[in-house]
């Protein structure tokens, strides 16, 4: 995760998520987003990876990025999430790692 201690306080683009190629280049969609950044905001975009629902989170305090998790969920049951393994975590990065900082460097400022 060291890769992207960097976008921790910077700026969160919200205009620059909507319809983000640099989004779905990662492999990830969203539900839904705030239309603006209150105080806080935990913004959550989805996506499958080895067969399991995929979370990632980014949590904005103020305008800027505070927090930044990778979740692994239960298709069996949505409530339950877990953080990836070190394994886990290595091998996402591993296939996705680039297109993740592109989406990182085109949503912060």
């Amino acid at each position: 995760m060291q890769r992207f201690k960097q976008y921790i306080g910077k700026d969160f683009i919200l205009g620059n998520v909507r319809d983000s190629e640099a989004l779905l280049s990662a492999g990830f969609t969203y539900d839904s987003l705030p239309d603006s950044i209150g105080d806080f905001e935990e913004c959550e975009f989805l996506s499958d990876f080895n067969g399991q629902p995929l979370f990632l989170c980014i949590a904005v305090l103020t305008g800027k990025v505070k927090r930044i998790m990778f979740v692994a969920g239960n298709r069996e049951d949505p409530d339950e999430v877990r953080p990836l393994s070190e394994a886990e975590l290595k091998n996402l990065l591993d296939q996705r790692g680039g297109a993740l900082v592109n989406f990182f460097e085109h949503i912060t400022r």
